[in-house]
């Protein structure tokens, strides 16, 4: 072919560039909080994240509420052998604080483990739906824990001294003020599953622009020859010699 259709020839098509300046959509964006699905996690960037030190945090906590009640939370009455809660001879105040403590336990360890599988999530569906699970969760459980620490510090108040009293007090102050710990620390969780529900949707709008952006942005097309070449510059089209119809050595039979 023509000079000017080689040299359109040698030169590459321009390829579309994200917003970091490297070739394609840029960097992969995050998604709640985590990076691609399938990615590698550093156990120790993750042990020092400061929901992970949250979540420790709230174990540790529980642990330290419905343990006391549990041990020493009943004592002997002062007319018979029969157990009674500490906290004003109340049981509902010691199985509020049991089940409040336990379940609190057995949370912080299902959402330690899902913070551990979450890198694994390859569905932005799922993410996002196990970050409004820790959000709604954190958010009831710190309104729980408000409820509990007014209620069981209302009972204690109102508890009668004693000798039984006076052997159980370490045990329902430790109670009192664990519960008062949790409330921070279940509020902290609920600030941080909110940042990531919002940084997750974010994050999810500037992926679904990128790509809509890569799919719908056309290639330049090729740059065409200067005005200075002229029609001389390209052969004639292969196979537009004209056929003979009659070729040589061949006669038309006379019938």
């Amino acid at each position: 072919m023509g000079s000017g259709r080689g040299r359109a020839r040698g030169r590459t098509r321009p390829r579309a560039r994200g917003p970091s300046g490297g070739r394609g959509l840029g960097p992969a964006p995050s998604t709640f909080g985590a990076g691609r699905a399938g990615a590698a996690l550093d156990p120790v960037s993750f042990a020092r994240r400061p929901q992970t030190l949250l979540r420790v945090a709230s174990w540790v906590f529980s642990i330290a509420v419905f343990g006391p009640i549990v041990n020493e939370g009943y004592v002997n009455t002062d007319s018979g052998p029969e157990l009674r809660c500490v906290f004003n001879g109340n049981a509902g105040a010691c199985r509020f604080g049991v089940a409040l403590g336990l379940g609190a336990f057995l949370a912080c360890a299902a959402f330690l483990f899902l913070d551990v599988r979450f890198q694994q999530i390859s569905s932005v569906r799922d993410r996002r739906r196990a970050v409004l699970l820790d959000l709604g969760f954190s958010g009831l459980w710190s309104f729980l824990w408000f409820v509990g620490f007014c209620f069981l510090t209302n009972q204690w108040q109102r508890t009668a001294p004693g000798p039984a009293t006076t052997q159980a007090g370490d045990a329902a102050r430790a109670a009192i003020t664990f519960s008062f710990f949790s409330i921070l620390s279940w509020v902290a969780l609920t600030v941080k599953a909110l940042q990531r529900f919002r940084l997750g949707t974010d994050m999810s709008l500037f992926a679904t622009e990128q790509l809509s952006a890569g799919a719908s942005q056309a290639y330049p097309g090729y740059p065409v020859g200067s005005g200075v070449e002229g029609t001389e510059t390209y052969q004639s089209p292969p196979f537009t010699e004209t056929l003979d119809t009659s070729p040589k050595g061949y006669q038309v039979p006379a019938y």
